[in-house]
C-alpha cells in the first residue's frame, strides 16, 4: 500500500534539522525543463500565471533564479521537512525515528507540480508551482499534460514493490490526484475523509481535514501499517472510523457526535 499527500504552499522558513539521510528525486530532469521555462518569466508574468501577489512573485522568481543542480544537503531539504502547513502539521516528520523514515520512504509519496513524485527524503529546493497551474510547454497547455502518465506509472511501480495491500491510499487533494487518475493507475484507490458533527449533521472543515490527512499518514508510518483494514483502528484527535457511512473505496472518520 502506498499513501499519497499533496505538497504545501507553506515552506520551512529556517533550514530544519535533517535526518542524516537523503535521496534524489526520480524526475529531476523533468523539473529542470519547468525551471528553465519559469526562470525566464518576469515577476509580473509569474504573478498572473500563479494568481499570486507581486511580493510572492518576486520571491518565487528569485527562487527559480537560484534553483540549481546537483542537489545535496547544503542546498536542498528533504521534502517531508520542507513542506509546512496543515497536512504537515499532522505528519510532524521532524519527530520521525530512523524506523519511521525507512517505512515512509517505502510507503509514502508526495505528488508535486514541479518534482512529479517525491519520497519523503528526496531533496528539494524551495518553489511554488501548483499542479493546476496552466503552464504551457511543448507537452501541452498545463502541468497535467506535462506530467502525462509519468506519475501514475511511477506509483504503479511503487505499489507493485510495496508490501501489504496493492492499493493507493489517496490522502491528496483533487487537484493533485487528477494528474494520476484511476484509469491511468489501474489499481484499487481508497480515499479517506474527515468530518465533524455540527448540530445534527456531519460537515467537512477544510483546516481540520487537511491536518487529519497528515495525522493519518503519521499513524500509518509509526505503526507500520500496510493494509487498508489496519487504518480503520485510527483514533487520533477525537476521530474514529465510521463503519456505517464508509464504503469500500472511501474511509470516513468522524468526531464530535
Amino acid at each position: 500500500m502506498i499513501a499519497i499527500l499533496s505538497p504545501s504552499k507553506t515552506l520551512a522558513v529556517e533550514k530544519p534539522r535533517q535526518s542524516g539521510k537523503h535521496t534524489i528525486p526520480d524526475y529531476l530532469e523533468h523539473s529542470e525543463i519547468l525551471v528553465d521555462k519559469l526562470r525566464k518569466m518576469s515577476s509580473g508574468r509569474l504573478a498572473r500565471l500563479m494568481g499570486i501577489s507581486a511580493k510572492l512573485a518576486d520571491e518565487n522568481r528569485q527562487r527559480y533564479q537560484q534553483w540549481a543542480t546537483p542537489f545535496d544537503p547544503t542546498n536542498a531539504i528533504p521534502a517531508a521537512l520542507m513542506f509546512k502547513g496543515d497536512v504537515y502539521d499532522g505528519l510532524r516528520a521532524e519527530t520521525f525515528t530512523a524506523k519511521d523514515w525507512r517505512f515512509a520512504q517505502q510507503q509514502l509519496r508526495i505528488v508535486s507540480g514541479l518534482y512529479g513524485l517525491l519520497r519523503p527524503l528526496d531533496l528539494v529546493q524551495p518553489y511554488r508551482l501548483e499542479m493546476g497551474t496552466k503552464l504551457t510547454t511543448r507537452r501541452g497547455k498545463d502541468l497535467y499534460a506535462f506530467w502525462g502518465e509519468r506519475i501514475a506509472s511511477g506509483l504503479r511501480d511503487d505499489i507493485e514493490a510495496s508490501k501489504g495491500d496493492p492499493v493507493l491510499m489517496n490522502l491528496a487533494s483533487n487537484e493533485y490526484f487528477k494528474v494520476i487518475g484511476k484509469k491511468r493507475l489501474n489499481v484499487k484507490v481508497v480515499a479517506a475523509s474527515f468530518k465533524e458533527m455540527q448540530g445534527n449533521s456531519l460537515k467537512m472543515i477544510t483546516f481540520f481535514a487537511k491536518k487529519a490527512r497528515g495525522t493519518l499518514a503519521r499513524y500509518m508510518t509509526q505503526n507500520q501499517i500496510k493494509t487498508v483494514e489496519g487504518l480503520k483502528d485510527f483514533r487520533e484527535d477525537g476521530y474514529c472510523f465510521n463503519s456505517r457511512l464508509s464504503t469500500d473505496d472511501q474511509l470516513l472518520f468522524t468526531r464530535g457526535g
